[in-house]
């Protein structure tokens, strides 16, 4: 099994940065893309940012040029930072990550979420 291990979260002023931490760990092989995912209140959860195996990065509209993904492959660990925070980033932010095992099953985990407010 494998489980994600979200961190960073919290309240913070309109301007504010928050940093978001994702570690993986159990029985993993390879894990190949990863990404943050945003849930509003009442809204579906969206994509946020994303990041290949190879670094390769996506950002929702909403935040290029604010928020930045990254990832440590030795640690297994996915970051985003998070800058010029807006009272419209509310939401509970939600770590994906694409993982084979050694037969290379491909499974899609999710953490368990954390929230980020943001005050006006």
């Amino acid at each position: 099994q494998v489980q994600l291990a979200e961190s960073g979260g919290g309240l913070v002023q309109a301007g504010g940065s928050l940093r978001l931490s994702c570690a993986a760990s159990g029985i993993i092989f390879i894990i190949n893309a990863m990404g943050w995912y945003g849930q509003a209140p009442g809204k579906q959860r969206e994509l946020v940012a994303g990041i290949t195996s190879g670094s390769s990065t996506n950002y929702a509209d909403s935040v290029k040029g604010r928020f930045t993904i990254s990832r440590d492959n030795g640690k297994n660990t996915v970051y985003l930072q998070m800058n010029s925070l807006k009272p419209e980033d509310t939401a509970v932010y939600y770590c994906n990550a694409e993982i084979l095992d050694s037969f290379l099953h491909r499974s899609f985990y999710w953490g368990q979420g954390t929230q980020v407010t943001v005050s006006s």
